[in-house]
């Protein structure tokens, strides 16, 4: 399982840059089978981009960052 700690530290280096934009980033969960689940929160709630932000910011950067990231998901 991946140490939530380091996917915080990821999450906190792409933080700035969501909330530039009044929105953020909330860690919910991270699963036994490597999936970590989030919530946009803010701007980035309801924006119609949000999927492009997780999928193209959020999780690229997990992914690169901790290579056991297989996923990330919005709740």
């Amino acid at each position: 399982m991946i140490d939530r700690t380091k996917v915080q530290e990821v999450i906190d280096r792409v933080r700035p840059a969501l909330q530039r934009d009044g929105g953020d980033v909330q860690i919910v969960e991270v699963t036994g089978d490597n999936v970590v689940k989030v919530k946009l929160v803010g701007a980035c709630g309801h924006c119609p981009m949000s999927t492009m932000t997780l999928k193209g910011g959020i999780e690229a950067e997990l992914k690169r960052s901790i290579p056991e990231v297989k996923a990330v998901e919005a709740v």
